[in-house]
């Protein structure tokens, strides 16, 4: 019972901050299912749920389709992809939760700080390299727009032109990683009943967050949300390191 209400809290939760803000399922479900949760499952969790959290958001938040400028994050995707499918099934508990809270730590900073960043004037090959990064990270759990939100930000993308980017690219990769999960054997029968709890947990919090997007500026929430990710990166690492350091002096 402990471990549904684990898998339906971190799921509604997840699904509002990326219903409000378009990005951050992988990283909102994560910072709670890495504490308890196989990373095989955890991931399989996260990129059903960002999935369908992506296709209500596609339907509710419409922010127009430009292939020419999507086409290089894409394709960059497509090309990382494989690295972060091959990574997944060698990360055991305490790895995968040093690997998840570098992450946080690292990204969730740049993120609260995206606004202040020099402005780049970029270039497709920037925006690929962007999707390779997506890609790898969407392989080990989901966490396709993490880098390309970033870079988009950094190019001084509107919150409109990022969104449909971001929220298109994500779609897209979570098709592809999803497919990949299935034919690769990291999804399993014995995850199928926890699978199906994700999307009914998602669909509401997708829903209120998308309405709420529309209504208000996103920005002390994301603000609010990111800095208490960032938390959740430094007690995962305090958690593996003594086990991961204990692990490697005695090996």
């Amino acid at each position: 019972m402990t471990l549904i209400l684990t898998v339906a809290l971190g799921a509604a939760l997840a699904g509002f901050v990326q219903g409000l803000s378009g990005f951050g399922f992988g990283l909102t479900a994560m910072a709670l299912w890495a504490w308890t949760l196989d990373p095989k499952l955890a991931a399989t969790l996260s990129v059903v749920g960002s999935l369908t959290g992506q296709v209500l958001a596609a339907v509710t938040v419409r922010r127009g389709w430009d292939w020419r400028a999507l086409q290089p994050f894409v394709a960059g995707g497509l090309a990382g992809l494989p690295l972060g499918l091959w990574l997944l099934p060698r990360l055991d508990v305490p790895l995968f939760k040093l690997v998840l809270g570098v992450m946080l730590m690292i990204v969730c900073p740049l993120m609260f700080f995206a606004s202040r960043l020099p402005r780049v004037a970029g270039s497709r090959a920037g925006d690929a390299l962007a999707g390779v990064a997506g890609g790898v990270m969407g392989g080990l759990g989901g966490f396709t727009g993490v880098v390309p939100t970033l870079w988009c930000t950094m190019r001084g993308f509107d919150r409109d032109r990022q969104r449909a980017i971001i929220q298109n690219f994500n779609l897209a990769l979570q098709v592809v990683t999803f497919a990949s999960y299935i034919g690769s054997g990291i999804i399993e029968a014995r995850m199928l009943p926890l699978l199906a709890i994700v999307p009914p947990a998602v669909v509401i919090p997708v829903l209120l967050g998308a309405r709420v997007y529309l209504g208000i500026s996103d920005t002390g929430f994301r603000k609010l949300v990111l800095g208490l990710l960032a938390a959740s990166g430094i007690a995962l690492l305090a958690s593996a390191l003594p086990v991961l350091l204990a692990r490697w002096a005695g090996g």
